[in-house]
């Protein structure tokens, strides 16, 4: 089986509060693919990727990477194999410099300093963040960070690419370049967000998540056509699919 596959059986997860935020989620994610998970808030988004990433287990259920299943022993592995860009970059960066925040994940990998410095050089350059590598982190704008913690991932080379709201808080050309950044990277993405035009630009397949379970899960523009659906869903239509509420009078 292809590394690059996600198989969630049978999930079920419950906080030590009691509330059920995934319940019974079975899906496969197929190599390659390009999937937008998409929902209200608290319908399980976050958590379903926590899962991914191996930050949460299931209460019960079996999560499993290329076959292997998401457990202690094998969260170094997985750790290489899946890449997660969290929502907030702040989560994500605290070393005393760009280069250093990059060069983090390789070095931990016990990579030779040379092969260190390409894959930071080539991630940097990728996300358009090559001038910032001497910078400190909390000297960047929200959308520079957001470049340099995608960087971070990049610089692990991932088999599959987790992305928890890559679009909040950037502006129109921030926004731009990184669904341009998107389309370049070919394996498998699985991307979280209510930017439901970004998910219609970049993702084939979507699932909506309500209530922490699957109520749908298809094409995107399939999906997105559907407004009874989305109304189900407490979502709205991408501004891109509604009409013109003035040529429409």
């Amino acid at each position: 089986m292809s590394h690059h596959t996600i198989d969630i059986i049978e999930v079920v997860y419950t906080y030590p509060d009691g509330t059920d935020a995934l319940r019974n989620l079975t899906l496969h994610i197929g190599h390659g693919e390009s999937v937008a998970i998409v929902g209200s808030n608290g319908s399980g988004k976050t958590t379903l990727l926590s899962h991914l990433g191996g930050l949460l287990f299931p209460t019960s259920g079996t999560v499993n990477i290329g076959g292997f299943p998401i457990i202690k022993q094998t969260l170094p592995q997985i750790r290489r194999t899946v890449g997660m860009v969290f929502q907030h970059p702040d989560d994500q960066l605290f070393m005393p410099t760009v280069y250093d925040d990059v060069a983090f994940g390789p070095i931990n990998l016990g990579l030779p300093a040379e092969t260190v410095n390409k894959r930071v050089t080539a991630a940097l350059t990728t996300v358009g963040a090559l001038d910032l590598k001497d910078r400190p982190p909390y000297r960047l704008s929200g959308g520079q960070k957001r470049a340099v913690a995608i960087a971070t991932v990049l610089a692990m080379e991932p088999a599959i690419l987790v992305m928890d709201e890559p679009t909040a808080a950037l502006d129109p050309f921030a926004r731009r370049q990184l669904i341009q950044l998107l389309h370049t990277f070919t394996h498998t993405k699985i991307i979280a967000t209510h930017d439901l035009d970004m998910a219609l630009d970049v993702c084939t397949r979507t699932i909506v998540l309500h209530n922490g379970t699957i109520l749908a899960d298809g094409a995107t523009a399939e999906i997105f056509r559907n407004k009874p659906l989305l109304e189900q869903a407490h979502l709205e239509q991408p501004l891109s699919l509604q009409k013109c509420p003035i040529c429409s009078v």
